[in-house]
């Protein structure tokens, strides 16, 4: 529910929509030959129009039997149900922590005493609530939802207990298996596949869709691949550059299509938003150009929610202290299922890649610690330990050149519950899909309003390897990524992006801000006094 409204001439809101009058503020800059820069200010004015009226949205997870997809579906009927536990250390309650949406706050400005006011990302603007969202989806495995569950070894048994009722009448929809996509190990769970032709499984997963929608009577159906990492498959002409090719390697029962290519088809087709949640190549050439044809979002890849998160963290904060990262080791182990279909080489090197690319752009921005071109020595390694099932380890060391060229090491240890927090990133992924399909943006010098590009690299944030439009610079640092999703939501509702400059209490001058400005002065000191009085700042005693 949205809790905030905005008093001003370029908001209005109508009975279905938000319009937002933007000045949208950048700078063009240019490499002069003798080595300078020359920097030139732009502007250019827009309107942001957002839809209100929340709608009944659909999720289909294909990998709905799995680790995440029967954590995220416990989690919803959890919260839902207001269903709580009992565990060694208490009551426990339902909650959506790791979600930005319902869990991350945004600095909406500041009240009459100068205090920084935060309000919850779900209130700004209206969204679905996860509570709403229906579900349903495909598994190479029948087991119902409850025993998926139980064999996850995710959640807490008194919580399992209470969900079961819930959840083991989910029977996953038989899904595509391809064995030479994903490891050999998976052979004993594919008890519930589709057969025919590839062109027969894409008719039936679209057939699938529209059978949801309609029996749920949903408005929108958003699918997400959160199944197993497949090995990348082979791009070449023919095969699969164009939209009309690979609708035609379908059509021809080609081996080199793989599962989530046909998922991803499917969906466009049915025009829903796809997202992929794993590292593969998914998003080949004729996939990207089918969505831009079909005017259908998708985005991807890979789900960021553990060390390369934290990753993304970290050497954003070196670079941008002036430490240079020279040597970043990457350690792994993992009992899930996931884990084990990792052991295979082909699809590790699918999460080797994704891994590996986070750090990059964060090394191009800083030419004086790199000045070479050179990138850090980067290695990543995934082992499979079935004791410790979803209870993901990571190590990671960091090597990097300090002062006077000494060196510095960071090492730590990261115990990441896999599967606890890829579920909250479903869900905003899922929710912010579904929010940009009801947002236009219309430049002044257009007639005809804008959709967001079929790629929402929007969702960067939440992924390891953002998917993004044909030159369009890849973006990992963290915090980057959740500035562009809460400064658009700002926008939305004709809101500028916090600067944090907090210029009213530097300069002790008042502006134009609605609240009482400190009236210290500061332009000049008390000549009988070292010190400001009453609290108002610090002033230079003669030690200094």
């Amino acid at each position: 529910m949205s809790t905030v409204k905005v008093h001003s001439p370029n908001v209005v809101y109508g009975e279905d929509h938000i319009e937002s009058r933007y000045e949208y503020s950048t700078t063009a800059v240019s490499a002069n030959s003798d080595g300078t820069y020359t920097a030139v200010p732009r502007s250019n004015t827009m309107v942001f129009k957002t839809e209100t009226a929340v709608p009944k949205v659909g999720m289909m997870l294909v990998g709905l039997g799995g680790n995440n997809g029967s954590t995220v579906t416990a989690g919803i009927l959890a919260n839902k149900h207001n269903i709580c536990w009992n565990t060694k250390e208490g009551e426990k309650k339902p909650n959506y922590w790791g979600s930005i949406t319902q869990a991350g706050t945004v600095c909406l400005g500041m009240d009459a005493q100068g205090k920084e006011i935060y309000v919850p990302f779900n209130e700004l603007i209206p969204m679905v609530h996860p509570n709403d969202i229906l579900v349903d989806g495909w598994d190479i495995s029948s087991m119902n939802l409850a025993e998926a569950m139980g064999r996850a070894c995710v959640l807490d048994y008194g919580l399992q207990k209470q969900l079961r009722p819930y959840m083991e009448k989910m029977v996953p929809r038989p899904s595509i298996y391809c064995p030479d996509f994903i490891a050999a190990n998976q052979e004993t769970r594919a008890d519930n596949v589709l057969t025919g032709t590839k062109q027969q499984m894409l008719d039936q997963i679209r057939a699938d869709i529209r059978d949801f929608k309609e029996k749920k009577n949903l408005d929108k159906v958003i699918v997400l691949w959160t199944a197993n990492t497949e090995r990348f498959c082979d791009i070449k002409e023919g095969l699969n550059v164009t939209a009309e090719e690979l609708l035609s390697s379908i059509q021809n029962n080609e081996e080199e299509v793989s599962p989530s290519t046909i998922f991803a088809v499917a969906s466009i087709l049915e025009g829903s938003t796809y997202i992929n949640g794993s590292p593969q190549n998914t998003f080949v050439p004729g996939v990207i150009e089918l969505a831009e044809m079909e005017g259908v979002y998708i985005a991807g890849d890979d789900f960021k929610s553990g060390q390369t998160k934290y990753k993304s963290v970290l050497v954003d904060f070196l670079v941008g202290a002036g430490i240079k990262p020279t040597s970043i080791v990457s350690y792994n182990h993992l009992g899930n299922n996931d884990g084990k279909n990792l052991s295979a080489p082909k699809q590790f090197r699918s999460k080797e890649i994704s891994k590996s690319n986070v750090v990059d752009d964060m090394v191009d921005s800083n030419h004086v610690l790199y000045e070479d071109g050179k990138k850090p020595d980067h290695t990543v390694v995934i082992k499979y330990v079935p004791y410790v099932k979803d209870s993901k380890r990571a190590l990671d060391e960091y090597i990097s050149e300090i002062f006077m060229n000494g060196t510095n090491t960071i090492v730590c240890h990261n115990t990441c519950e896999d599967s606890l927090l890829a579920s909250p990133l479903i869900l905003d992924l899922v929710i912010l899909a579904e929010l940009c399909e009801r947002i236009t943006v219309q430049l002044d010098n257009e007639p005809e309003p804008r959709r967001f590009n079929s790629i929402l690299s929007i969702l960067s944030y939440l992924l390891k390897a953002p998917l993004v439009p044909a030159g369009t610079p890849v973006v990992n640092a963290l915090f980057k990524q959740r500035s562009c999703i809460e400064n658009i939501i700002k926008a939305c509702i004709g809101l500028k992006p916090a600067n944090h400059m907090m210029l009213e209490h530097k300069i002790g001058a008042p502006l134009t801000q609605g609240y009482n400005m400190s009236s210290a002065p500061h332009l000049q000191k008390k000549a009988n006094s070292p010190y400001v009085s009453m609290g108002l700042g610090h002033a230079k005693t003669p030690s200094q």
